[in-house]
């Protein structure tokens, strides 16, 4: 029987998951990261390591399952960061992840510069993505920048690897944290390279999620322990993957992606960039002609690991604690999740905050406080798609990510943002997602909306409390105030 294998760059780690064509998973590993801090606002990963972390997995993957043969390999990973490459398909700099914040100088200047075409072209307004941080690159870094030939993303760099370097590539899940593309034609945009001084050679090839870009050549297979020749498809960003595992291939099923960024997507048929109100981005789907309108927390669920470590008891558990988050107050302190600085829109300078804390507040309030600020966000991100897609009927949301498991947290989402939460069953993530991928482009599945149906299975269902909406819409009306104020307080000061 013919398996396929998916294997995620991500942040929190490297992962790999080997399915048959069923969608049965039946060996998957983990090693985590390294994240790197070498200066203040600065968050980079070794290249080197995610490839070598990557040969790994697959090698215990494939130890775990014992004879098998995998048809193919998809590869997904961290979407708005960069490596810049040689000629030779080698990293000349770091990951530059997503989580660093040295590039918001230059996410002004492209937003001053050319911000709305840049949205209009791309899908996404500037941010810390692509854009941006190549002009850092370029600003900061001269002579490791004289030194690139490409610009590539960590799945993209270990897969290019793994096949002994062919054509870079970039597939169109990725063009709109670009900052350069033509994202309804999948090209790069000429006038915006021109504007801000980018040769566009430095730009990979864009291809779709389901091409084949190579094959394992055999010093890799030597490595890894795959076949020399296996097939590597193209495969997708992360969250393009996490939201195909989710079975989001119709519109309206909206995706939560309860990880290290909290995602909050609706699927649509539609481009349709957030022109006026800057808050949604609008990316590809890994399925053709859709969309994904999303926004999302940089490190919202990196806050619950925060307060569990700064202000949980010692050995706190997450268990405990969404135990204790279980019982509701009217008079929840407020809590702002923007400890990265906020996305969702570009809002460097904002940082994290509470608001309305007494002295009867607890530490189960602050964290339900935690909890509900996500929910809350998510709120304004529905509104804002409300506004660019009245006519969208948003069905569910299905929930992926390790926050998944916290039944508190799913409650508290439905009941703000009026829509039912969903479980996966036995959910795979974005390995999954890119596993599909890799089925489809080698033909052992017939196509990517089919082998979601194939292979999801939907778990726990979790519905609004309809007595909880006027209260939700008032919290929200409060969290929506203090979300400007100290907008503004914070731009002052910088």
């Amino acid at each position: 029987m013919s398996h396929l294998l998916g294997i995620d760059i991500g942040t929190q780690g490297v992962k790999a998951a080997l399915y048959t064509v069923e969608g049965l998973c039946i060996s998957e590993a983990f090693e985590p990261s390294r994240l790197l801090r070498p200066e203040p606002g600065a968050v980079e990963e070794n290249p080197e390591f995610h490839l070598e972390s990557a040969c790994r997995v697959i090698q215990i993957c494939l130890e775990k399952a014992g004879a098998c043969d995998v048809a193919a390999v998809g590869i997904t990973g961290q979407m708005a960061g960069v490596i810049g490459i040689d000629r030779t398909g080698h990293a000349v700099t770091p990951y530059d992840s997503w989580l660093d914040k040295r590039c918001a100088p230059q996410i002004v200047q492209m937003a001053e510069g050319a911000g709305e075409q840049v949205l209009r072209a791309t899908g996404n307004a500037p941010s810390f993505n692509h854009g941006p941080k190549i002009l850092w690159w370029r600003n900061e870094r001269p002579a490791e920048y004289a030194q690139i030939a490409k610009f590539v993303q960590p799945a993209g760099y270990v897969a290019l690897r793994l096949c002994g370097n062919p054509e870079p590539f970039i597939d169109t899940t990725y063009l709109h944290f670009s900052g350069f593309a033509d994202n309804r034609s999948m090209k790069w945009e000429s006038g915006l390279c021109q504007r801000f001084g980018i040769n566009p050679t430095l730009l990979p090839s864009i291809v779709q999620p389901t091409d084949i870009i190579g094959a394992v050549s055999a010093g890799m297979a030597a490595r890894c322990g795959l076949r020399s020749g296996t097939p590597v498809v193209a495969g997708c960003g992360d969250t393009a993957a996490s939201f195909l595992s989710c079975g989001a291939t119709q519109p309206g099923v909206c995706v939560d992606v309860a990880g290290t960024a909290s995602v909050f997507a609706a699927t649509t048929g539609a481009f349709a960039p957030d022109i006026h109100g800057g808050t949604l981005g609008c990316g590809r789907a890994a399925t053709a002609d859709l969309w994904h309108s999303y926004a999302y927390i940089n490190g919202g669920g990196m806050n619950l690991e925060w307060f569990r470590r700064e202000m949980g008891g010692p050995g706190q558990t997450f268990e405990e604690l969404n135990s204790q988050a279980e019982s509701t107050r009217e008079d929840l302190p407020f809590f702002l999740p923007h400890l990265g600085g906020r996305v969702s829109p570009a809002v460097p300078e904002l940082r994290g905050a509470w608001a309305g804390l007494g002295w009867d507040h607890t530490r189960a309030d602050m964290y339900r406080a935690v909890l509900e600020s996500v929910a809350l966000e998510y709120a304004v991100y529905r509104k804002a798609l409300s506004r660019l897609l009245p006519d969208l009927d948003l069905r569910e949301l299905r929930i992926t990510g390790g926050g998944e498991k916290s039944a508190v947290w799913n409650q508290i989402k439905a009941d703000v943002l009026g829509i039912p939460i969903v479980q996966i069953q036995d959910g795979g993530g974005a390995p999954m997602g890119v596993a599909m991928l890799a089925g489809v482009g080698v033909g052992v599945l017939s196509g990517v909306s089919e082998a979601a149906e194939r292979w999801v299975r939907l778990g726990r269902r979790f519905e609004p409390d309809t007595t909880r909406g006027a209260h939700y819409r008032a919290r929200l009306e409060r969290y929506e105030a203090l979300l400007e104020a100290l907008t503004g307080w914070a731009r002052r000061d910088s």
